[in-house]
């Protein structure tokens, strides 16, 4: 619609006869109905006058108005001058954030792909640590790989004969070596020692492999999300800034 047909509108809105609004503008009642039928435009002072006689900002009443007008035949007038320039700078405002937005999705995106495909946060490596047996509290730590030792040497002091160090070490292997094994998706050091019922069991480390984990196909499903969104959200930017008058 054009300026003159919104003055009529609002006119009609409230009630008011032709003279009754041309008196309040201060006004002859030819040039309102010169206005309302679009053959003149408003001076600055009349613009303000026709605010004041309806008590509404700029906004308001060009709200419905040819674009075209506004950006033309009024941007002379200050106050509607400032008004494009208000919206104007509201929409670059409005744009940056949603560009900023969709920015920082697409780099988060993307950082957490490249993260869950290195595996930066969940490491791909899975460590084998084994343990041959429960070490009790009055044996030496390295009684499973020494006992065979021990029990040599006493034969060779004259302690043990032949056979019965062949029969201890069968026992001791029959009996205690009960071997363990645990994955741990964490470097736990080369060895360590937990507590367990009768006494400590040594795990000492023995392979490293690599595995995926459910965790990083999460992560970079996430990432995917993120950056796609990101994208999603320049196209529909781009889009609205082309459909959407400015």
């Amino acid at each position: 619609m054009n300026v003159g047909e919104r003055i009529k509108q609002l006119r009609t809105e409230r009630n008011l006869t032709q003279p009754q609004l041309a008196e309040s503008i201060g006004i002859e009642q030819s040039y309102l109905s010169k206005l309302e039928n679009d053959k003149s435009v408003p001076s600055a002072d009349i613009f303000q006058a026709i605010l004041k006689a309806f008590a509404v900002d700029v906004g308001t009443l060009l709200q419905g108005v040819d674009q075209r007008i506004v950006h033309g035949d009024l941007r002379q007038i200050p106050e509607v001058n400032n008004h494009i320039n208000a919206k104007v700078a509201c929409r670059v405002h409005n744009i940056r954030r949603w560009l900023f937005g969709s920015a920082t999705a697409c780099v988060l995106g993307l950082s957490l792909i490249v993260a869950g495909v290195m595996g930066l946060v969940f490491s791909n490596q899975q460590y084998t640590y084994t343990s041959p047996g429960v070490i009790r509290p009055d044996e030496p730590s390295n009684i499973f790989s020494e006992f065979a030792s021990l029990l040599h040497a006493r034969k060779n002091a004259g302690e043990l004969t032949h056979l019965e160090r062949n029969k201890l070490e069968a026992e001791f292997v029959t009996t205690r070596v009960r071997q363990d094994y645990l994955l741990s998706d964490e470097y736990r050091g080369e060895a360590f020692i937990v507590a367990v019922d009768g006494g400590t069991r040594a795990y000492e480390l023995r392979k490293v492999a690599e595995h995926e984990r459910v965790a990083n196909r999460y992560l970079t499903l996430l990432g995917s999300l993120c950056a796609l969104g990101g994208l999603f959200g320049f196209f529909v930017e781009y889009r609205l800034r082309k459909i959407v008058p400015g």
